[in-house]
């Protein structure tokens, strides 16, 4: 939670003079219990619902299990991976 709290605090001291729509997070969800889980789902969701454009890196089931749009990294052969979801598609 408090990486998420100074996230927040830094995006929006950042943004005082200039707009700031996206907001990206790495992991941090691993340790948080289903309490905490659930504030900061709800803290990115209000974020969400404000016109922000919330990314999210997480390995944790239940973040997967509650955002919808979501882009995965897929292992394939060769350690190689591929990206799957919205806008992935190979050309």
């Amino acid at each position: 939670m408090v990486s998420l709290a100074l996230a927040l605090g830094l995006s929006k001291m950042a943004s005082r003079n200039v707009r700031v729509d996206s907001l990206f997070l790495d992991e941090g969800f691993g340790t948080l219990d289903e309490d905490a889980l659930e504030m900061a789902l709800q803290t990115l969701s209000s974020l969400h619902q404000e016109g922000k454009l919330i990314g999210v890196i997480s390995h944790v089931q239940a973040l997967k299990d509650r955002i919808a749009t979501r882009i995965q990294v897929v292992p394939v052969r060769g350690g190689r991976s591929e990206l799957e979801g919205p806008g992935c598609q190979r050309e």
